[in-house]
């Protein structure tokens, strides 16, 4: 009742920043419930994907691997790394043709998949951080003019006793501690999301440059380790008959 009748007794300029408060909290809280409930898909489905991803790649079905990675889009690890093998993929009917430029092209798929994934985390993050930066200023506008409405009403009753200010200090304080409410939350959930969205980019780094590593031992191995020694020592050869003439 007595927020009530604070709402009532305020001004015109009081109610618009009260209402602009309220707007800023409704659309941050709403991003942020967005990105929470995204967050925690993506980390459900990786933790489903990983064992099995790990399983393929140690069982050499990369086919497999592929066709896992393509049916988690919602996992951030998943669309990664099957961005990753989806450049090796045309090549895995003939493994020897795989060459040390495919393993750079997958690299490459990756880092490209890594950015658009960070943007797309940390989309909403611009908000919150606006949010809790400005709203605190917001309501200080609405303290000002709250002490000037004290004052005004003040100098009209001729008087500097408790009720001819009174009105104009509630409306300061209801505006100030109205844009703290708002803030507060906003700045609490930029640093939850910041420090959730670092942490997947560790784990999509990790994982990324695992499966790369992979590729490269398999490229030095059955894919294709008899064509780099063929031609290298025919690199070395040509060398060595060019010194010699």
């Amino acid at each position: 009742m007595e927020i009530l009748e604070l709402w009532y007794q305020a001004g015109l300029f009081a109610r618009g920043i009260l209402v602009t408060l309220a707007v800023m909290s409704v659309y941050s809280l709403g991003i942020a419930a967005g990105k929470w409930w995204r967050i925690r898909k993506s980390t459900r489905e990786t933790r489903k994907f990983a064992p099995e991803f790990a399983r393929f790649l140690r069982e050499e079905d990369l086919d497999a691997a592929i066709s896992l990675a393509e049916g988690h889009k919602i996992s951030h690890v998943a669309r990664v790394l099957g961005e990753a093998l989806s450049e090796v993929k045309p090549l895995l009917t003939d493994r020897s043709t795989v060459t040390s430029g495919d393993i750079n092209s997958a690299e490459r798929a990756v880092e490209r998949q890594m950015l658009i994934l960070i943007a797309e985390l940390k989309r909403g993050n611009g908000v919150l951080a606006t949010v809790g930066s400005t709203a605190p200023f917001v309501g200080l506008l609405g303290t000002t003019m709250g002490v000037v409405n004290a004052f005004t009403g003040m100098a009209t009753s001729g008087s500097a006793g408790l009720s001819a200010i009174s009105a104009g200090i509630a409306e300061a304080l209801i505006t100030t501690a109205f844009g703290l409410i708002v803030a507060i939350p906003a700045v609490w959930l930029y640093n939850y999301f910041a420090t959730k969205i670092e942490n997947l980019t560790v784990e999509m780094m990790y994982t990324s440059k695992e499966l790369i590593d992979y590729l490269i031992k398999s490229v030095g191995s059955e894919f294709g380790r008899s064509i780099f020694t063929k031609e290298f020592k025919t690199q070395q050869a040509s060398q060595s008959d060019h010194i010699s003439k």
